[in-house]
């Protein structure tokens, strides 16, 4: 069980404010662990678990990124005001209003992996480690992955999805519960969904100006400015100890995945058997196991 939180609140940024917990006290036995959720457009509560690395001398720092969550929202901000270089500025900010520049980790997951390859591909000096989970080096590769996955689904599923896509008509109920037959076998397998990710869910859904103005309607149909982006180009320029997570069940898939794997220096990389694209929650021991493992290598 994870200690209290030592502090949280807000940190500006330029005109807006950035929401912050941390939990352990800063400095730590070892680095700082700074956790980038997925999304865009999500918030840090699937990722809460990672709190409990503060009992074993690794604070950790969870932020909801502008737009969501505790952080600043802007449903009014144009669909270009979003952008992976406003994110990454965003993270700079937080590191250095939290004096954290002296040695972190961070722990990317999903769309929070690119950003944090984005981020150490640029060699700050004190990172110390990269945790890169569930995420895809490129949206390109994801697309041709999603109509992999689209193909394996229950017959007549994904007419329905298609169907409702060139309706425009992704709002319906019906293209929600098709949506979702792909969510519980590649994103969460747990029935019933954990309430930290249920959480995390509605978020998006409470306020979805950012998911939708970079991916689109829902993971598999990314028509937003994120369909042509990655970091795959970027990947060769991270000179940190890497771990590359991914689930067997991932909708990142091992092809989405393997750029990663081939173009970072020191990497290694993990599948969790028995996961899908949050083997945080569904595989939460080894998950841990693997973690701690690797913090200790990063100092």
């Amino acid at each position: 069980m994870s200690r209290a939180p030592s502090a949280k609140g807000h940190l500006p940024f330029g005109p807006y404010r950035t929401w912050y917990r941390r939990t352990g006290e800063l400095p730590g036995a070892g680095p700082a662990v700074v956790a980038l959720h997925g999304g865009p457009g999500s918030t840090h509560d699937y990722l809460v678990s990672l709190a409990a690395l503060a009992d074993h001398g690794y604070p950790v720092i969870h932020y909801d990124q502008l737009g969501n969550g505790g952080s600043t929202h802007l449903p009014g901000a144009p669909p270009g005001f979003w952008t992976p270089r406003l994110f990454l500025d965003e993270l700079d900010n937080l590191l250095d209003r939290l004096g954290l520049r002296d040695g972190y980790v961070l722990v990317g997951q999903s769309w929070g992996g690119m950003l944090g390859a984005a981020h150490a591909a640029a060699r700050p000096p004190g990172l110390r480690g990269l945790v890169i989970a569930n995420a895809p080096a490129s949206y390109p590769l994801w697309l041709k992955e999603m109509a992999v996955l689209r193909g394996r689904l229950p017959p007549g599923v994904d007419d329905v999805l298609r169907a409702h896509e060139e309706a425009g008509t992704t709002d319906s109920r019906e293209y929600f519960d098709a949506m979702m037959i792909f969510y519980n076998r590649h994103v969460c397998r747990l029935d019933p969904w954990p309430g930290e990710f249920q959480a995390t869910f509605m978020e998006i859904y409470n306020d979805p100006t950012v998911y939708y103005a970079m991916n689109g309607p829902s993971e598999f149909h990314v028509i937003g400015s994120l369909r042509d982006w990655g970091v795959d180009d970027q990947v060769a320029d991270i000179d940190v100890p890497t771990l590359l997570i991914s689930g067997r069940h991932d909708e990142a898939t091992p092809a989405t995945v393997r750029p990663y794997a081939e173009l970072i220096p020191d990497v290694r990389w993990e599948i969790f058997e028995n996961s899908s694209h949050t083997p945080h929650l569904e595989e939460p021991e080894r998950f841990t196991r693997v973690l701690l493992d690797f913090l200790k290598e990063c100092g």
